[in-house]
Formats: C-alpha cells, structure tokens, sequence
C-alpha cells in the first residue's frame, strides 16, 4: 500500500468517535524505577484452529464477518480490534476480498492500519501528549504520557548498517516522517506488533508478498525504540528524567518489548514467508548489551536475552 494513501487515511481517522475500553490490568511495576516482579508477555492464540468450514463459506461481501470468525478462533485480539472497528469507514479499503486466500494476505495491513484508527481515536490519544495502544483483547493502555519528545531522524547517527535502510528512509529520513518524536515511534510499532500476529495466525493461506515484511517492521520499530531511549538519555537528559518518571510509559515500552519477543518467536515457522532474511540480525542488534541496559535502565526490569524471552527474569 502507498505510504501516502495509507497517512491520509491516518489523518481522516482523528475525526472518528468510538467507545472507550476500560484499562485492563497491567504487569506488576515499581512507580520509583526500582525491581519489578517476574513477568512474562503472552496472549491466547490457537494458530491451527481449524477454519476450513469458514473458508468454504466465504463470500466478498462477508469480509469482515469472516475475518471475526477465523480470529475468534485462532487469535481472539484480532476478533476483539475487528469487532470494535467494524464501524470504521476506512476498514474495507485495507481489505482484498476476492477470495479467502487474498483476504489472509490482506489482514497484516489491514489490522495494522485498523490499530492506528483505534490507538490514534482523538477520545484516547491527543498527539505528542498522551498516547493510547490497543495491545490485545484484555490489555490497553490508555492515555500514557508522552510529553513530547525530540525529532525521531535523531536516532540515525546509531544505525550503522543497511539492515533497516528501506524503513529508515521512509521513518526517519522522510522530511515529515522524521520529525514525528515519541508518539510516532510508539504508534508504528504498536501497529506493528498487531498486523504480524494477523498474518502469523493465518499464514497457511498466504500465496503473495503482501505481509511478507510483517517481522521485519516488528523487529525495526523496536530497534527505533531502544535508539530512541538511548539518544534521549545521552542528548536529552531533561527529557529522559521526565519520560523515566512515567511508571505508565515505562510499563508499556516493557510490555511491548516482550511482546515483540513474543510474536517473533511465535511467527517463527513461517519467517521466509512473513519476513526477510535480515530479520534475526536486526533481532541481534536489539539484544546487543547497550540496548538491552536501556530497556532495563528505563523499565526497571532485568529482561531475558535467551529462550524465552518474552519473560522478565
């Protein structure tokens, strides 16, 4: 999909009015920076939940029902998002309905895009000031401050290598897109960490390249993240004392840091298929010691940096 049709829809979505979620409970936390308990990210998804019957049953014009009925059976946070933006205009233009296997390669930037509609709703998230993140059926965060934050192109001096160089030039090199701070950084990813579990979930039906860089944007958001917590603490201190004081922010960097452990290793089977071959050197990168202080330093946690690591040790 053309990244500028894709923003248009993005700016549009600010306009909609949904209902809001209650907060669901988040992982035990220090408010003070200090230990946290053990933890580990995971969610119910049954990849192998027989959907033949739905398939057979498919018709174009029951897009968005059959999409309810393959997720609540194999990944009810996809049935959950799908359900709550079925009233969403945009929903369809982000679908190819001319058959079931063309649907399942369409649902990786479908959801995507659904999830910036649902996050970006101006009744959950008001631009670089608070952010909302629908993270799955019974988890989201909810109006986590930002307070701002610094140009997200700061972080290009720390990439090294051409392992990220085609999302690079569309996030970070962009003259708009590198200006967006926090809030962008957060939104992509998030997003990211939705639209590859809908394509893990039905990959089997997959025949194109239409979700074929799902781990590869996961895996490339959450390096942008640990580059952007490091350029603020080492070129915004004033910054990185006040994002450090939000034990809400904190929460969610960590859970979306184990999620992204998560859907990697959960996706793994069908990496050819859903990612590029650079994918585990990216992974790599993100696990090399200086990022993975970050994420401890700035969630107060102590992460795993081998099987399993979603967890927290």
């Amino acid at each position: 999909m053309r990244r500028e049709f894709r923003v248009s829809l993005l700016s549009a979505c600010l306009a909609v009015s949904l209902v809001q979620v209650p907060v669901a409970a988040a992982a035990p936390a220090s408010d003070t920076g200090g230990t946290r308990a053990a933890f580990c990210y995971e969610e119910p998804v049954q990849p192998k939940a027989d959907v033949s019957d739905i398939k057979a049953a498919f018709q174009s014009s029951k897009w968005l029902q059959t999409i309810q009925a393959v997720y609540k059976r194999r990944w009810p946070s996809g049935e959950g998002l799908a359900i709550a933006q079925a009233n969403d205009k945009y929903f369809s233009q982000f679908v190819e309905k001319s058959s079931f296997n063309a649907l399942a390669e369409s649902l990786m930037v479908a959801i995507h895009e659904e999830t910036h509609m649902w996050d970006l709703d101006p009744s959950r998230t008001s631009w670089d000031v608070y952010m909302s993140a629908w993270i799955n059926a019974s988890r989201k965060a909810m109006k986590v401050p930002l307070h701002g934050g610094f140009p997200r192109r700061e972080i290009l001096p720390l990439i090294t290598d051409k392992l990220t160089a085609s999302m690079d030039d569309i996030y970070l090199r962009d003259a708009q897109q590198g200006t967006y701070r926090l809030q962008g950084v957060l939104a992509e990813l998030n997003a990211g960490l939705m639209g590859l579990p809908a394509a893990t979930v039905v990959a089997e039906y997959i025949q194109g390249v239409g979700a074929s860089n799902s781990r590869d944007i996961v895996a490339t958001n959450m390096r942008y993240l640990l580059l952007y917590l490091r350029t603020a603490k080492t070129k915004h201190a004033d910054y990185w004392t006040k994002i450090k004081a939000e034990p809400a922010l904190r929460e969610l960097v960590l859970i979306e840091f184990l999620r992204s452990a998560y859907w990697l290793d959960q996706s793994a089977s069908y990496a050819t298929k859903l990612g590029s071959a650079d994918v585990d050197k990216i992974v790599a990168k993100n696990y090399a010691p200086e990022n993975i202080a970050i994420i401890e330093e700035f969630t107060g946690a102590k992460v795993n940096v081998s099987s399993p690591r979603n967890c927290t040790a």
